[in-house]
């Protein structure tokens, strides 16, 4: 993203109606704050905290944002409160985002990926001011064949496992309403979709997910296990990812001929393996030891990149981060948790430091 343009987000969000699904996630906690930090009024609408601990409750969030419980599978508790907040932006985040979960939960993973998808879109049809809507789906929308080009947006979906799939349906799902809702002359609402995955930073503590899971065997000296060292990912740090969210909700309003379509946000770099990011975190953190899973027994896709040419092109992003130092402010971020865990002043301080500084890198 220009540098010019940069200095205008807030000018963009300063005193806007910032509505975050999600918000007590992982990506949704960091938006949320980012939001928050440009001077936006930002309601997080989210069923529950999905773990604990979280970046959301370590930083106090629920005391600088209003924050809503709600399940957005309540589609008509969820109309009501959108209606009334009647937003500015929407960011949809909220989903059940972890694979193996969906194996062992497939019908939840279903009802929110998809139909809360949906009813979304059916609360949007309900407000009457010019809105500008992100929501976030995944880089396992696409169908994966193995193959090493990164995926582009025209590229046939189809995800295998459950959570590949419904997030599949859900892209579908929104083009139909885009084309079916919101293409008339009268229409004010305007719709993107944003694809990224394999997203790492602090405050992550996901079960089923490589560096949380570290996080959590090596503060108590035990070994953690892989379940496939060899996969490739497009690892990337949160803030460029949601820096890519933040900069399309801009280019949106800038220019609605982005309507309807779709963006990938991945980094250049990504034949990165889960090994490889193993021995960089070795060499900061002594304690690091790790042994691969023997039984694997769920299907998950050792090969997978995404094509970010057409964010770069018409959005004008780009990772700020390179590779090692997604590893160094990830890792340093939970270092720092583990040495400060009682103290949230400390680590909003520290979050809220890290989103400066990616400002001005």
């Amino acid at each position: 993203m220009k540098k010019n343009l940069q200095k205008k987000f807030k000018k963009f969000f300063y005193n806007k109606k910032v509505l975050i699904t999600g918000h007590t996630g992982f990506k949704g906690s960091w938006l949320s704050l980012w939001m928050h930090n440009m001077g936006a009024n930002v309601l997080g609408i989210s069923k529950d905290i999905p773990t604990k601990p979280s970046h959301f409750s370590l930083i106090g969030l629920e005391k600088i944002i209003n924050s809503k419980k709600l399940d957005i599978q309540n589609s008509a508790l969820l109309k009501k409160n959108i209606k009334n907040f009647n937003p500015d932006y929407i960011f949809h985040l909220a989903a059940q985002a972890i694979v193996k979960k969906s194996y062992t939960n497939p019908l939840e993973t279903w009802k929110t990926n998809l139909i809360g998808t949906i009813n979304i879109l059916e609360s949007v049809k309900d407000l009457k001011k010019e809105t500008i809507v992100v929501i976030i789906t995944s880089d396992k929308v696409y169908k994966n064949l193995e193959i090493k080009r990164g995926y582009k947006e025209s590229d046939i979906l189809g995800g295998l496992d459950p959570y590949g799939a419904s997030k599949s349906a859900a892209e579908i799902s929104i083009k139909s309403y885009v084309q079916s809702f919101f293409l008339d002359k009268q229409n004010k609402k305007f719709i993107v979709t944003a694809r990224a995955g394999n997203v790492i930073g602090g405050g992550d503590w996901s079960e089923n997910r490589l560096i949380p899971d570290c996080i959590r065997y090596w503060s108590k000296k035990k070994s953690v296990l892989i379940r496939n060292p060899k996969s490739t990912r497009p690892w990337q740090h949160v803030l460029d990812v949601l820096n890519g969210y933040i900069t399309l909700a801009v280019k949106l309003k800038m220019n609605k001929k982005l309507h309807g379509q779709e963006f990938n946000f991945g980094p250049k770099k990504t034949n990165i393996k889960v090994v490889d990011i193993l021995k960089i975190i070795e060499r900061k953190w002594s304690l690091a030891r790790w042994k691969t899973m023997k039984n694997n027994n769920f299907f998950e896709n050792t090969l997978l990149s995404l094509n970010s040419k057409k964010a770069e092109k018409i959005l004008g992003w780009k990772n700020k981060f390179n590779f090692k130092e997604n590893i160094y402010h990830t890792i340093d971020w939970y270092m720092f948790y583990l040495s400060n865990r009682n103290k949230k002043k400390n680590i909003l301080k520290k979050s809220i430091d890290q989103i400066n500084y990616f400002e001005k890198k």
